[in-house]
């Protein structure tokens, strides 16, 4: 990099853009900010000149050389409205969160930008560079930490009465507990995002946002009807917006129709004008699992499971109700191909079924001891013994009612007893 400075007018910035390859317009846009000047229009031309050269850092993947401009920048931040400070900086960190493989540069940088803000006294901006490094740290499974940043941070947050990102902050606070399998905290911080938003105006992407998790949360109390219109109501605020996360939302749809044995209407949605604009592998991942669930064939859904395993298994919330769905049909399927019999090999049921022998003896074990159906496995010569179903005796209900009656009884005369006395 030359030490001289080049002048900060639109000339300058031309003269980088038009350069020969990306190294040289760098380089020249560094000398743009080593410009002294401090005048409004030069002002604003190294505005102009950050942009450009956060462009062309993301371009070239230095996430590093990104880091290092915010550190070289303080002083130019300085000089400038404390509003433009916070949309350079958040401008230049979601630059940073475009490159892959940067999340622990990400954190350090947030904790950096933290300590600066406290430093200077920028209150707004670090409330926000903290709801970053909470998300941040959640998706590095960092939860305790990102807890703890968050409970202070919502106390910060609804002192100030910034309701649009206690919003942000509380919903959060809501993927972080169910992250931890907490479902009645994720309910009531997701009811704590409702509450805040219904007094203010939420843009459609937060709302969209609103949405997906009240999706998300209903799936998961099996709730699948209600949780379909949650996922279509953020589907098309985000499909609106052009929001990568619409896919996600339509994934979750076709996942809630699976679910409720609609596996028919999977099709027709893909098929959709709106459908059509998101195809690709996580629509034919559902597609699959949709067309296995509707022949009711394991090998057809395990295939699908194996064919799209990022799609499938690397969603957590997408594996969680197929799993829950896989083991729902293979007991199905294994109670329909038993019923039949008395005695049977296990080996058979396992070339019927079309999978593993190891696989359908453990799940036929486990069937056994949550009393699906009552028998015994003979591993001796791997035969499943099915007896007939016991025919319940009604004298025990009877006894247990009668015994509850006379404890009724001997409970009011006890009473009696007790008034007559005193």
């Amino acid at each position: 990099m030359q030490s001289a400075y080049l002048p900060a007018t639109t000339d300058s910035i031309a003269q980088a853009l038009e350069a020969k390859d990306h190294a040289e317009s760098i380089s020249l846009l560094y000398r743009v900010l080593e410009n002294p000047s401090s005048s409004s229009e030069a002002m604003h031309i190294k505005e102009q000149a950050i942009l450009n050269l956060t462009d062309l850092l993301t371009q070239e993947k230095k996430a590093e050389d990104l880091r290092g401009l915010l550190t070289q920048l303080r002083p130019f931040f300085s000089l400038i409205p404390k509003a433009k400070t916070a949309k350079i900086v958040r401008g230049i960190m979601d630059a940073v969160a475009k490159i892959p493989g940067t999340s622990d540069l990400q954190i350090s940088l947030c904790k950096e930008m933290v300590e600066w803000t406290r430093a200077e006294k920028r209150t707004f901006l670090r409330q926000r560079v903290e709801a970053r490094l909470a998300g941040l740290l959640m998706e590095n499974e960092e939860y305790s930490e990102a807890l703890m940043l968050l409970s202070g941070l919502i106390k910060d947050v609804r002192r100030l009465d910034d309701k649009l990102l206690l919003v942000d902050i509380v919903i959060l606070e809501s993927k972080l507990h169910f992250s931890l399998r907490n479902l009645p905290k994720a309910k009531a911080a997701l009811t704590a995002a409702r509450t805040a938003a219904n007094s203010i105006y939420v843009p459609p992407a937060q709302q969209g946002m609103i949405d997906l998790q009240s999706g998300i949360l209903h799936a998961e109390e099996k709730d699948y009807k209600t949780a379909y219109s949650y996922f279509f109501e953020a589907f098309e605020a985000f499909n609106a917006l052009e929001d990568p996360r619409a896919i996600f939302s339509l994934k979750y749809m076709l996942l809630c129709k699976i679910m409720v044995n609609q596996a028919d209407d999977v099709a027709s949605i893909i098929a959709s004008k709106a459908g059509l604009q998101y195809l690709g592998p996580d629509l034919d991942a559902m597609k699959a699992v949709a067309d296995a669930h509707s022949k009711r064939s394991l090998k057809s859904f395990e295939t699908a499971l194996r064919d799209y395993r990022v799609q499938l298994e690397e969603d957590p919330i997408v594996h969680r109700h197929l799993s829950s769905l896989y083991n729902t049909l293979l007991e199905q399927n294994l109670c329909r191909l038993i019923e039949p019999y008395s005695r049977v090999e296990i080996v058979h049921i396992a070339e019927m079924i079309e999978l593993p022998m190891d696989h359908v003896e453990k799940k036929l074990s486990q069937m056994v001891l949550d009393r699906k159906f009552a028998g015994i496995l003979d591993q001796g010569p791997g035969c499943l013994i099915i007896f007939d179903d016991p025919k319940a005796d009604a004298i025990f209900p009877a006894t247990l009612e009668t015994v509850t009656n006379v404890g009724k009884v001997v409970d009011s005369l006890y009473v009696r007893s007790s008034r007559i006395m005193a």
